[in-house]
C-alpha cells in the first residue's frame, strides 16, 4: 500500500530566551544577540505536523483529522501557547528552547501519542523566513 501524508497547521505564541549559563553574560549576548535579552522576547510560532502512513481501507482515513487537532492542542497548544518557554515549560527548565530544541520537545510530545504505524515530521516556522524541522532522525 502506498503511505500518504496528512498535515494540520497550527499557531501558537510564546516568550523565550535563548541563554546558555555554561558561557559568560558577553559570550551569550555575542552569540545570540538580542535573544539573549533578559526580559525574554517573543515569537508568532506557526506549526506544521505532517503524520505519514498507509490510508485505512476501512474508513479511508489516515488519521482523522479531528483526532489529530485534539492531540495538537492537548500535548504542545495547551502546554505552549501564550507561555514564557523558559520559565512556564518544564521542558525547557535545563533545556535551551532555540527553534531546534522546540521542534524536538513537539515530535516527542505528538510521537508518544500517535499510533506506533504512524510516522510524523514537525515543522516550526519562528518566522516566514526561519523554520526548523524534525522528523526524528
Amino acid at each position: 500500500m502506498e503511505k500518504v501524508a496528512v498535515i494540520r497547521k497550527e499557531h501558537f505564541n510564546a516568550a523565550h530566551r535563548l541563554h546558555n549559563p555554561n558561557w559568560t553574560d558577553e559570550k551569550n549576548v555575542s552569540f545570540y544577540g538580542k535573544c539573549n535579552n533578559p526580559n525574554y522576547h517573543g515569537h508568532n510560532y506557526d506549526l506544521e505536523v505532517t503524520v505519514i502512513g498507509e490510508v485505512d481501507q476501512e474508513s479511508g482515513y489516515l488519521i482523522d483529522m479531528k483526532t489529530l487537532s485534539d492531540l495538537i492542542k492537548e500535548e504542545v497548544l495547551n502546554k505552549f501557547d501564550h507561555k514564557n518557554l523558559n520559565l512556564d515549560v518544564a521542558d525547557f527548565k535545563d533545556l535551551n528552547p532555540t527553534a531546534e530544541n522546540i521542534v524536538v520537545v513537539i515530535y516527542d510530545k505528538l510521537k508518544a501519542v500517535l499510533e506506533s504505524n504512524l510516522d510524523l515530521e514537525v515543522t516550526l516556522y519562528e518566522t516566514p523566513r526561519n523554520f526548523v524541522t524534525y522528523s526524528g532522525q
